[in-house]
């Protein structure tokens, strides 16, 4: 936060995010009020525990995601809020995926409705783009844009270059192609103030986009119109972005062979989710970029 707020100056929001299946709204993560609206009257965090210890499934260890949540909350919640919309962001069961995909969502006894819980939320003021101009705007940068970075060498000199592209492109697919998930962004504008009653609303059940995003809601524009953003994953290919590394045991192994290379190289550092193939947040992503920067001027990073 102290880094970026040289860039930009901050607006504060809290990210709730809300689930559409089965007719109606329901509270996400799934927490205390998720618990009430399941029951259709009131309950206790007491209660709520008791009830979730028996509709448990037993899984010490989880391997895979739908264990991960059977472990935690059960079938019936896994079946409303978790296994098809897995299966349409990732095209793959949540059996066959990481533990850590469904894993990182927290499920609370609580009424905190919040999505995450950290003390500092917010975004950028004015946007992304416009903190990142800031950022570019010094006399020891220059963008390229529509450049491929293998043309470089010929015309530019440099001690190391930070890749943050797909890792298994930099290695020209020698070990083969690891999988991506791309997504395809449909934007509609509404004649109307607000179209949903949060920010995000998953649909797990429902149509074949996984969520509709109103961002109005976290910047908190006055407007008698509004935008509205539905997210369609897709298979990543020929003309489209890679999003989401898929967290997988195949997809871990194969990318274990193109890590092997790129700790021998010596001018060359790997980082972010296409880079290291893995699923990071934005906080995350920073963190790991101001401290490979660390390591680098100290002089203690690997590649």
């Amino acid at each position: 936060m102290d880094y970026l707020s040289r860039f930009t100056k901050w607006h504060q929001v809290s990210y709730q995010v809300l689930v559409w299946t089965d007719g109606k709204y329901w509270q996400f993560p799934i927490n205390l009020n998720t618990f009430e609206q399941y029951l259709g009257r009131p309950s206790t965090t007491e209660e709520m525990e008791s009830t979730l210890a028996k509709w448990r499934e037993d899984f010490p260890n989880p391997k895979n995601s739908e264990e991960m949540v059977l472990s935690q909350v059960g079938r019936k919640f896994y079946e409303m809020f978790f296994r098809n919309y897995t299966r349409k962001q990732w095209k793959r069961d949540p059996r066959d995926l990481d533990a850590s995909v469904c894993g990182r969502i927290p499920v609370r006894t609580n009424r905190d409705n919040r999505f995450v819980t950290e003390n500092f939320q917010a975004l950028p003021e004015e946007g992304y783009t416009a903190m990142f101009q800031k950022m570019l705007r010094h006399p020891r940068i220059t963008l390229r844009l529509n450049t491929d970075y293998r043309n470089l060498p010929k015309e530019v000199s440099y001690d190391r270059m930070i890749y943050t592209g797909m890792i298994d492109e930099f290695y020209q697919f020698s070990e083969g192609r690891l999988p991506y998930r791309s997504m395809r962004f449909e934007p509609e504008t509404i004649q109307k103030e607000f179209f949903q009653p949060a920010m995000q609303v998953n649909y797990p059940n429902d149509h074949e986009y996984t969520r509709v995003v109103e961002i109005k809601h976290a910047t908190g524009q006055k407007s008698q119109v509004t935008t509205i953003v539905r997210e369609y994953p897709e298979d990543f290919g020929p003309g489209k972005e890679a999003y989401y590394p898929i967290p997988a045991p195949d997809s871990r192994e194969l990318y274990e062979k193109y890590a092997a290379k790129a700790k021998d190289e010596k001018k060359v550092t790997f980082v972010g989710r296409l880079a290291t193939y893995r699923y990071y947040n934005m906080d995350q992503v920073v963190a790991m970029a101001l401290t490979e920067y660390e390591k680098l001027k100290s002089g203690s990073s690997p590649s």
